[in-house]
């Protein structure tokens, strides 16, 4: 499920930010606006919620 907060990944290979992953800020109407950090820029983009999917974070245990 993608709610605002939820890492997501861009899975439509048409599209120019495909294997980006980024932070949904808001969802309505089918779509969903994702913030993408990285570097030296920062990039809100709205996507319709079928070119998502949402990205399963881990944290690794130090040894």
């Amino acid at each position: 499920m993608i709610l605002p907060g939820t890492t997501v990944r861009v899975i439509n290979p048409d599209d120019t930010y495909y294997q980006f992953e980024g932070l949904v800020q808001r969802i309505g109407e089918g779509k969903a606006a994702v913030l993408f950090e990285g570097g030296n820029w920062d990039k809100l983009i709205t996507f319709n919620l079928s070119e998502l999917e949402a990205v399963e974070l881990t944290t690794g245990k130090k040894k």
